[in-house]
């Protein structure tokens, strides 16, 4: 294997898998018109079985365990209080004489999990992976007239991640019809090995699938290509007689003149049109899109793209979209990276499974960096909690996992991600894992520090010489297996078969023990999780290994740690959005440590990270009575942090990665004791209340960049204004609020598709007379819809919400609510009504449009 050391240098043209239809190949949207049963058939399968099964008309894609209560029966915290079971899915389907002449199969993007398919009474192929994409053969098993495709989904295992999975057909799937010679599946990758201002060489590699002899000998197959701009105009063209050699693996060579980069600040997107063709007709046909870039990784300058240093102000996302689950629509994604991108973030770790093609588009069109991720587990499943996060109480048949299936399955699955995401300009690393030491409590009890045995959250230097860390191992390994370095080599092994034009990296939470085992031979960059502290001692002692934080806390000193050390390109925060899972104690669903909440509102860390992220100048308050602050001043040692006590005392642990308990309020009792937190990106910061100024003070690096004013409160406006050179730049206020007296909508979208995908978000805010909004109001928000769209979800952001999110009506917090609207495919006006007690009634009308 090719080692990589002080200078990573990687080319890539990456292509995003956006295909149309042509006159050879049809690609049909196989979402629609599908039924559903939830439990277990009599029988070993389902059709032979079907009398007196009630079947439910439903859409994909479709998570039954978003639908399903929030529950502590038969479920657990770690995924979330959401059940799993068995569901069959089924739908019928004509095809025509001509169809069945064809190469036909099914593209399933998502299945969680346990995945049996049948056509027409016939087994037709299995996955276990839930996260994985993969395509059944329709052709030997088609009839003309109706044909019909059963989807076994087996979940009876409800605790078998460490997050909520979602149960059922939780992603798109689509028919392809097209000739029996034709381009395979995920067949055509694109790469540029030189590119330059002036030139980028395309090396174009094509599989196609040659089965109709007859063709063949009619010496007359070629393979053409045709380049289109990011304009769509034609640039380059190529054509092959593939005929002669019968090969089923085409390489191809262009050059695009004066090619336009893909940036994040200009994310151009060429086009690559792929044919197979006999004489004058074409045979099959794809189009992909795809972007040329250059991207590095230094041992010393840490992340170039375009040979322009890059600083990755990344954040892990999990593949939930709060009140929707796991069945995501694409506009949905759209809505949450825009979210993303307004707070700066450039950079995406997709964790810690495949996650839908849709999101990977989307990062290519607006300008993500991605590292894609393809396993939390390898041959041994981490631990499982059921009543709280931690508890790691979970047993039995219902913590089953992948695990199980790695030895036969890990292969075929990392292969088949990096052959389906090969092309997106977006990733720039494959990760073959997340924290897998965590499963060899040898490597934990290896790691050492100065002064102390443990010290998880870094106060003390780490041991780095290879001699110490070594022998420490070799106490603790004794005679126990160690199966993580050839693992790792095993996995970094088919990546390099596959594609030599990324690195190999993964998410480390031992790396001084990891380097000395071998683990990080395997890896081209290593990524740290929570151990900034390590970096120096980790680049002084192997100082050719590029290395990042892959999983950071949301907080300031994480940051500071990568800004001030050019060898570390960025960090990727836990997490960007709110998601569901690692949840309890009951009611808690899920983990709230965020930029955004789960309905998208910014979050208090979302706020100061926006400072440091973005360069326009920012100020934000927020407050928290005293004698609960964590914070208290002392005359001699200034602002001293104490850390609160969780009840539980199992997960003090987790207080590392929560915020500060500080509200959007200023509403308190006359002259009790308020602590104002200011976060600004602003040379000094002025807080007024009244009017009345309270003082200046600067920007500086202690207490995580937190300014603090302590004051009695008085009702009216707490007024925070930041200065540049001596200049007002920037403003944030809070009010003193009255009753609800109105209801404000807003909307992310006024006009929609009517392609039954578009999807709206409409944000609920309660406030009093003076515009202000009411935190306290404790009574329910219920919606009417209207017109050509379907409520599809509300939400209201609070990860202690376990009210149904697929009903009409929820309980506001801190003032907000949220409605997620989806289109139909039939245009008109879609009006929203909203209503709660103490208000009048609110509408907003939005357009759906063919």
């Amino acid at each position: 294997m090719k080692k990589w050391s002080l200078f990573v240098m990687l080319y890539g043209c990456l292509c995003s898998s956006v295909f149309a239809d042509t006159e050879a190949r049809k690609t049909l949207d196989f979402n629609f018109n599908w039924q559903f049963h939830l439990g277990q058939a009599e029988g070993a399968f389902l059709p032979d079985n079907a009398q007196g099964i009630e079947w439910e008309n439903i859409r994909l894609p479709h998570d039954w365990s978003v639908d399903l209560p929030y529950s502590k029966e038969n479920t657990a915290s770690s995924t979330g209080f959401k059940a799993g079971g068995i569901g069959w899915y089924q739908k019928s389907f004509n095809l025509s004489q001509s169809d069945v002449q064809k190469a036909m199969w099914f593209e399933f993007d998502g299945i969680y999990n346990n995945a049996e398919v049948w056509i027409n009474g016939h087994f037709a192929g299995a996955r276990p992976n839930g996260y994985s994409s993969f395509a059944v053969d329709l052709t030997s098993h088609a009839v003309v007239g109706e044909n019909v495709v059963t989807v076994k989904v087996n979940r009876t295992a409800y605790n078998d991640a460490r997050w909520y999975t979602g149960s059922g057909i939780y992603r798109d799937v689509r028919l392809i019809k097209t000739n029996k010679n034709h381009i395979g599946h995920w067949g055509v990758q694109v790469l540029t090995p030189k590119v330059s201002k002036n030139k980028a060489t395309l090396a174009i590699n094509t599989k196609l699938v040659l089965t109709d002899l007859v063709s063949q000998k009619e010496k007359e197959l070629y393979l053409d290509i045709r380049i289109l701009d990011p304009n769509g105009n034609e640039v380059e063209t190529s054509s092959i007689n593939v005929s002669k050699s019968h090969a089923t693996h085409i390489d191809s060579e262009l050059s695009l003149q004066q090619p336009q980069l893909w940036s994040l600040e200009q994310p151009a997107l060429y086009t690559a049109e792929v044919s197979l063709r006999r004489k004058n007709a074409v045979v099959d046909s794809t189009r992909t899109r795809f972007g040329v870039r250059s991207i590095a990784f230094d041992a010393n300058r840490g992340f170039l793209l375009n040979g322009k240093s890059t600083e990755l102000k990344g954040v892990n996302l999990h593949h939930d979209a709060g009140a929707v689950g796991a069945a995501v629509p694409k506009e949905i994604w759209r809505y949450r990276l825009e979210k993303l991108q307004s707070v700066g973030v450039n950079a995406l770790r997709l964790a810690h499974n495949p996650h839908s093609t849709d999101l990977l588009d989307l990062a290519d069109e607006m300008g993500f960096l991605v590292i894609a991720e393809m396993f939390d587990d390898w041959l041994r499943p981490k631990d499982k909690s059921v009543v709280f996060l931690s508890d790691n109480a979970g047993q039995g048949d219902s913590v089953k996992s992948y695990t199980e299936h790695f030895p036969r399955w890990a292969e075929r699955d990392l292969t088949d991600l990096i052959r389906r995401d090969f092309n997106h300009p977006s990733i720039i690393m494959w990760s073959i894992g997340n924290e897998i030491e965590w499963t060899y409590p040898f490597y934990n009890a290896s790691q050492q520090w100065d002064g102390e045995k443990k010290d998880y959250h870094g106060k003390r230097p780490p041991v780095y010489d290879p001699a110490r860390v070594r022998q420490e191992f070799a106490k603790n390994k004794g005679g126990q297996v160690d199966h993580l370095a050839r693992t790792a080599k095993y996995l970094s092994n088919i990546v390099k078969k596959l594609d030599l034009s990324r690195p190999v990296t993964a998410g480390m939470v031992t790396p001084s023990v990891n380097f000395v085992s071998g683990y990080t031979d395997a890896l081209d960059v290593a990524g740290f999780n929570y151990r900034s502290q390590e970096y120096d001692a980790a680049h002084e002692m192997y100082p050719d290994k590029p290395i990042y934080g892959s999983e950071n806390w949301g907080t300031w000193p994480e940051w500071k740690a990568a800004k001030e050390r050019e060898f570390v390109p960025g960090i990727f925060i836990w997490t960007g959005f709110a998601y569901k899972g690692e949840a309890g104690p009951w009611p808690r669903k899920g983990l709230e440590i965020s930029l955004f909440d789960y309905a998208g509102n910014k979050t208090p860390r979302g706020h100061q990270f926006e400072g440091f992220w973005v360069d326009e100048p920012k100020v934000y308050l927020a407050t928290i009575d005293a004698a609960k602050s964590e914070y208290q001043y002392d005359e001699n040692d200034g602002w001293v942090f104490n850390e609160r006590a969780h009840p539980i005392e199992k997960m003090q642990w987790l207080r590392a990665w929560e915020w500060y308990d500080v509200d959007d309020s200023w509403n308190y009792q006359p002259q009790q004791d308020v602590i104002v937190h200011v976060y600004a990106n602003t040379e000094q910061s002025e807080l007024f209340l009244n009017g009345k100024s309270l003082g200046k003070q600067s920007i500086s690096d202690d207490n995580n960049r937190i300014l603090f004013w302590q004051l009695p409160f008085e009702e009216g406006e707490l007024k925070v204004v930041g200065y540049n050179d001596g200049q007002p730049v920037a403003e944030y206020a809070l009010n003193t609020h009255q009753s609800v007296a109105s209801i404000e909508l807003t909307s992310s979208k006024k006009q929609l598709q009517a392609d039954r995908y578009d999807v709206a978000h409409v944000h609920v805010r309660l406030v009093d007379k003076n515009g202000n909004t009411v935190l306290n109001h404790d009574d329910s928000v219920s919606f009417r819809l209207a017109g050509p769209g379907t409520l599809m979800a509300v939400d209201n952001g609070w990860q202690n919400s376990v009210q149904d999110e697929r009903a009409d009506n929820i309980l506001p917090h801190q003032g907000r609510a949220l409605a997620i609207i989806q289109s139909t495919n039939v245009a008109g006006e879609i009006t929203l009504r909203v209503d709660t007690q103490g208000a009048k009634p609110a509408l907003i009308t939005l357009k759906s449009n063919k």
